[in-house]
């Protein structure tokens, strides 16, 4: 990224999120705010589940031109009309499943905080590759990503740099130069009124 780029915002959908959410609270939040990607986190291994809340989210997303990945369940992709998914084992399925999807399908991968494990999905396909938690946390272990792992790709590597995880506002806008998407998911869906903390993260990457 250049210094007068900035990030775009990439939004985790609650785990716990019921049906209702996608119409009555996200949608008037991408309504007024950018974004450029929502990816479905509800926690469910119930197939039906899983569907009911992708159909929300397809729906919702695409009638804005917002992209709409799923988590990990990238047989079920095509099925359900989504633009592509989010792995979180590193390098190891992206070939699989691009030759599963195909050229077009957006493919993305959590990498944690390894350098090494994005090279390699990003040579095996990936379209873009995520490193986090940027912070600590009672959740977390010490395995953080730090800012220099993010300044060093932005230097040397083209593929998009996705931060996600224990991002607070002041990481928000020291990471905003060496980003190319900001994620967020409970950073804001924990609030009364996400929709505030949404543009306060915005205020910040844009500063």
């Amino acid at each position: 990224m250049s210094d007068k780029e900035i990030p775009q915002i990439y939004l985790i959908t609650p785990t716990n999120a019921d049906l209702s959410f996608y119409t009555e609270i996200l949608a008037p939040i991408i309504d007024i705010c950018p974004v450029a990607c929502i990816r479905l986190g509800v926690s469910s291994d119930d197939e039906s589940i899983i569907s009911r809340h992708a159909d929300q989210l397809r729906d919702v997303a695409h009638a804005r031109d917002i992209s709409a990945v799923i988590t990990n369940h990238y047989r079920l992709v095509n099925s359900l009309g989504l633009d592509g998914v989010h792995r979180f084992d590193g390098a190891k399925t992206i070939r699989e499943v691009r030759e599963e999807l195909g050229a077009e399908a957006i493919i993305g991968t959590f990498c944690g905080n390894s350098k090494h494990i994005g090279l390699n999905a990003g040579e095996a396909g990936a379209d873009y590759i995520s490193f986090g938690p940027v912070d600590h946390s009672a959740l977390t272990d010490d395995n953080i990503a730090e800012f220099e792992t993010f300044d060093w790709w932005s230097e040397m590597v083209e593929i998009p740099v996705v931060a996600e995880g224990n991002i607070n506002h002041d990481l928000a806008s020291k990471l905003a130069p060496v980003i190319d998407f900001l994620a967020l998911g409970q950073e804001i869906w924990k609030n009364d009124n996400p929709k505030i903390e949404l543009n306060e993260y915005l205020l910040r990457i844009n500063s």
